[in-house]
């Protein structure tokens, strides 16, 4: 699904071209991160995936160079093997100017053994191990580009997956190209206005809850419905999407789940009358932090979160979010809810951070300061080709190494490649959102699901390597591990 979307987003790009943009100075007034005035985009199109792709790309060159032209073929060539993420348009490739150099992006897989072709581009949710492109070439790089949450692919949070790539953009600040903030257009977005107590008061008393649940992707990794599900026996919680419904959004456009992920104004308006959000990742990774976040935080609704354990790390202030996980049962957690529900000096303290000089936090405002991609800025490329001009730069650099090399053996080393590490995605195994695991039946859907689901990740990682490494033992393990996906899906044929 999140690829299909991304599909859709680029459709909307036209022809890009990209150029790796860096950041020095002060942020100043309509800079990303900067104060200046967000303006609502009509068409929600920061919360699609992937949110930070805008909607219009930096300086392209002139002409478009094809591999195999005497004008590029001294060029190293970055091949996406997942092709739906090609972000240049209308052909199969196509010259990028870079920080370091020129390399010519495609999505023409005839190229894959050519000696030119020097990165495969995998986008994480398509990349699985039954249809890896094998032989692996020893001259490429494998890049991996996956700013979802596991939920997509488990594979990827097991050391042998993650290790398959030399180099990785995930949601993660340890990754190669950090994505951690890619639902944060700028500090003027969490400072956008919050209605007045009163406008929330009034919303009370025509009958609606202080909590808010918009979900409709149920039953995921976090099992959020679990918690919720309990919670919603202390305290009154409105739950407009497919998981626990109790109401209906008011129209039948906004009832539309494609416009539930949008930043629709009439959807908005009507979900900041909330005090409250629960806003509950579907998965728990450090660093994985969505909309289902900064969008209460830009309403100026508290958001009552559970997702990335390092999350303060990247809020506004030390006093903006509740936290699920500091509360002992969904009982405790619902009494201060309503603790704060009926005292407004507590709960303005939690919207402190909108008001003039309330973020306070520098390591956010350095972080956006010094980004090199943009959420809807024409100034800097979008992540995508941001990632894209890495990976072309990184392999300038490899084969400017390779060169000194071979011209002084005895001197310069071999290269050493880079190998990405597991925490680039760090996410542990999935836990229950309310109780034990022992405390779950055998037969419980969660459970069948996304725990199998998280080892038979590491199945695939560890027989994949060994595929690559000919190891016998464990090709024979991999041929096994594909007839059992041939068996299940001939059963649900």
């Amino acid at each position: 699904m999140a690829a299909s979307r991304t599909r859709a987003v680029l459709a909307t790009l036209g022809v890009l071209s990209v150029c790796a943009a860096s950041r020095s100075g002060p942020v100043t007034e309509g800079e990303t991160g900067g104060e200046a005035e967000w303006a609502e985009p009509w068409d929600g199109a920061v919360f699609r995936a992937p949110s930070a792709l805008g909607a219009v790309g930096v300086a392209r060159s002139p002409e478009t160079l094809w591999p195999g032209r005497e004008e590029a073929v001294d060029l190293p060539v970055l091949l996406w093997w997942s092709p739906g993420l090609f972000p240049h348009f209308p052909g199969d490739s196509e010259r990028i100017e870079c920080a370091r150099g020129a390399c010519v992006a495609s999505r023409d897989r005839r190229v894959r053994r050519d000696s030119r072709t020097r990165a495969l581009l995998f986008y994480g949710t398509d990349f699985r191990a039954s249809e890896a492109p094998l032989p692996r070439l020893a001259h490429q790089s494998w890049a991996l580009l996956h700013e979802e949450s596991p939920l997509n692919n488990f594979l990827l949070s097991h050391g042998p997956g993650i290790r398959l790539f030399n180099l990785t953009a995930t949601f993660s600040r340890h990754s190669d190209y950090p994505l951690p903030l890619q639902w944060l257009p700028g500090t003027a977005y969490l400072r956008h206005a919050a209605p007045s107590l009163q406008e929330r008061a009034e919303w009370r008393r025509r009958g609606y809850a202080p909590l808010l649940y918009l979900q409709s992707h149920c039953d995921v990794p976090a099992d959020r419905d679990r918690y919720v599900r309990e919670l919603m026996r202390y305290i009154p919680v409105d739950s407009y999407g497919k998981c626990l419904q109790n109401r209906e959004l008011p129209t039948p456009r906004l009832q539309d789940t494609a416009t539930a992920t949008t930043e629709d104004p009439e959807l908005l308006a009507f979900l900041s009358r909330y005090k409250f959000h629960l806003a509950l990742e579907n998965a728990i990774c450090d660093d994985y932090m969505t909309e289902k976040l900064w969008r209460p935080m830009h309403l100026g609704s508290v958001p009552v979160y559970r997702g990335s354990p390092s999350v303060s790390d990247w809020m506004p202030n030390n006093h903006s979010i509740i936290l699920i996980d500091d509360f002992e049962s969904p009982q405790k957690l619902a009494e201060f809810i309503d603790f704060l529900d009926k005292n407004d000096e507590e709960y303005m303290k939690y919207l402190a951070y909108k008001q003039p000089g309330g973020i306070t936090n520098q390591f956010l405002l350095d972080s956006l300061k010094h980004r090199e991609w943009g959420v809807n800025d024409p100034s800097l490329p979008n992540y995508l080709n941001g990632f894209e001009c890495f990976v072309c730069d990184h392999e300038l650099a490899r084969l400017d190494a390779e060169k000194a090399h071979a011209a002084s053996p005895g001197d310069i080393p071999v290269p050493e490649p880079h190998i990405a590490q597991p925490s680039h995605m760090d996410c542990p195994v999935p836990t229950p959102g309310f109780g034990s695991v022992e405390e779950i039946p055998e037969s419980d859907s969660w459970k069948e699901m996304w725990l199998q689901d998280y080892w038979q990740g590491l199945d695939q990682g560890e027989a994949l390597t060994a595929m690559i490494h000919n190891n016998e033992t464990q090709q024979r393990k991999f041929w096994d591990y594909l007839h059992a996906i041939f068996l299940k899906r001939n059963q649900n044929l």
